[in-house]
């Protein structure tokens, strides 16, 4: 089975089984072994399920701003538990292919492969509420039609990006490409770098 395959299938299980509650405090089950990259994969998804839905609760405009902000603040830490997954992937990849010697005509990536599993992560969230826009039965036709070509492009999508993203760790595999982790440097979160935590402002 292709890494994206095996990838989407276990974003697809975390998915469906966040969604048994649908609830942004249920805890995970995860049922890999830790430091796994199965254990990451799911990791990923159920974060990226948990942050979609508080996106979500967020935006009603009748909510109290007190909670508001408790829960831009959540959105903050999920961001940055992302981004710290991603860079784990990326490790992982890294020490797949610290083997192979990259051709002298070999060329880096726009993105990493773990950024393209964290596209696809989102994509299998996307996937599932379009689905669920679809088989709605409280709205009319034009909806429905219009959730259709929307889920029908997300389909395409996620062939598209799978293929690409298969592709990519094959050129690493043989040369052909090369990958570097670069640690996202954040400043927002460091109190040593954002102004308004460190008194500069």
């Amino acid at each position: 089975m292709s890494f994206s395959k095996k990838s989407y299938a276990i974003f697809e299980d975390a998915t469906n089984k966040y969604h048994i509650t649908d609830d942004v405090d249920t805890p995970i089950s995860n049922p890999f072994e830790p430091r796994t990259i199965e254990f990451y994969l799911y990791l990923k998804n159920w974060i990226d399920a948990v942050q979609w839905h508080l996106e979500d609760i967020i935006r009603n405009p009748q909510i109290d701003p007190v909670e508001a902000l408790a829960i831009k603040r959540r959105i903050d830490k999920s961001n940055q538990d992302r981004t710290d997954l991603v860079e784990l992937i990326d490790s992982y990849f890294l020490d797949q292919y610290k083997d192979t010697e990259p051709s002298a005509q070999a060329v880096i990536n726009t993105e990493s492969p773990a950024w393209a599993v964290d596209r696809l992560s989102i994509l299998a969230l996307k996937i599932y509420h379009m689905q669920q826009e679809v088989g709605r039965t409280d709205v009319d036709k034009n909806h429905i039609d219009a959730c259709q070509a929307k889920l029908n492009i997300l389909l395409e999508q996620r062939s598209d990006l799978s293929s690409a993203l298969d592709t990519l760790l094959q050129e690493i595999a043989d040369g052909k490409k090369y990958m570097k982790v670069y640690k996202q440097m954040k400043m927002y979160n460091d109190p040593n770098l954002n102004p308004v935590l460190y008194g500069g402002k």
